[in-house]
């Protein structure tokens, strides 16, 4: 009998959780979610999931919420920090794939069932087209994905949530003023983020001149969603406004007629307010390229671990590539 091949270690790594499961055979399975804030390291959060599981593993492969351009990794939301092939020595492990949590997003794409996506808007995706991604959690993370002349997709990371806040009207204007006197550089990331929400809230509270105490976001969101306060109200619909904006960014500049996937922690709780909200029309206004953009779909992820599943691709691709694998 041929024995049974060892499972992959797969990992999402964010500034505030971190997701780790096995694949074996292609199915995913014994995710657990562990605060980073709990652990020292990355290896210790590892190891802490890997007791719970008594099988062995060689190959690994996390996405992580960073750049990853060289062997030494530092995370921009965390202070976990690590090198590479030093981590992999110590895990044991034959192979280690760190890559960016959007590109292992953007890799899932495909993968994702039809049922697991909630269309805002749009035309029919272009099937071999380009793809692009955005999703807004602890930070606000960017990403594409391209098909290669062999059939199969590559994915393309990025640091777009870094990229300036461009206003379009006087309101927003009067909000990158308010936080620009506090932080300088006013990023898309700034304003989309959970903690950009509250910053938002904040502005329209201080512009309309209503008295009130700080909330956090998942307040100003239960809020607003149920209607019983204005300002989260408002607060949540430009919110909507400014991510339509950047979406449309993003569409534009990697040509994403395969359609614009947004993840991430925030958006997917909106339900039906994104479609009620000016997301679309603003999505949408882009003088004359505005045809372009009215045919392509909006498609909000609601897939339980999509990075999961991208980083088990990407690590399927690397290991067929190796010549021993």
């Amino acid at each position: 009998m041929m024995p049974t091949p060892l499972p992959h270690l797969l990992a999402d790594i964010g500034g505030t959780n971190a997701r780790f499961a096995l694949e074996q055979d292609g199915r995913i399975g014994e995710i657990r979610v562990l605060a980073c804030a709990d652990y020292p390291s990355l290896q210790d959060a590892m190891r802490a999931y890997l007791r719970t599981s008594s099988t062995e593993v060689r190959h690994a492969a996390i996405g992580i919420a960073n750049p990853v351009y060289t062997d030494r990794v530092r995370m921009t939301n965390h202070h976990w920090e690590f090198s590479i092939e030093a981590l992999r020595r110590e895990m044991g492990l034959e192979t280690f794939l760190v890559m960016n949590d959007f590109a292992a997003l953007a890799l899932s794409l495909p993968f994702l069932p039809e049922q697991e996506l909630r269309r805002v808007g749009g035309g029919q995706a272009e099937p071999r087209a380009a793809r692009g991604v955005v999703g807004a959690g602890t930070g606000l993370g960017v990403g594409a994905l391209v098909a290669s002349a062999d059939g199969s997709w590559q994915a393309v990371a990025g640091e777009g949530g870094h990229v300036s806040f461009s206003p379009v009207d006087e309101e927003e204007v009067d909000l990158w003023r308010f936080a620009h006197a506090r932080y300088g550089h006013v990023s898309a990331e700034r304003l989309l983020q959970g903690r950009g929400l509250e910053l938002i809230h904040e502005w329209v509270c201080a512009s309309s001149r209503q008295p009130g105490a700080p909330l956090p976001a998942a307040r100003i969101t239960e809020l607003g969603l149920g209607g019983a306060d204005a300002a989260c109200r408002r607060s949540l619909e430009l919110y909507c406004r400014i991510l339509g904006t950047v979406a449309a960014n993003v569409a534009l500049t990697v040509d994403a007629r395969g359609g614009l996937y947004i993840g991430g922690g925030i958006v997917p709780r909106l339900g039906d307010f994104l479609e009620q909200s000016s997301f679309r029309a603003r999505f949408e206004d882009k003088g004359r390229l505005s045809v372009l953009l009215a045919r392509i779909p909006v498609l909000v992820i609601h897939s339980p671990w999509p990075a999961l599943i991208g980083a088990g691709v990407g690590l399927r691709q690397h290991l067929e590539r190796q010549p021993h694998a």
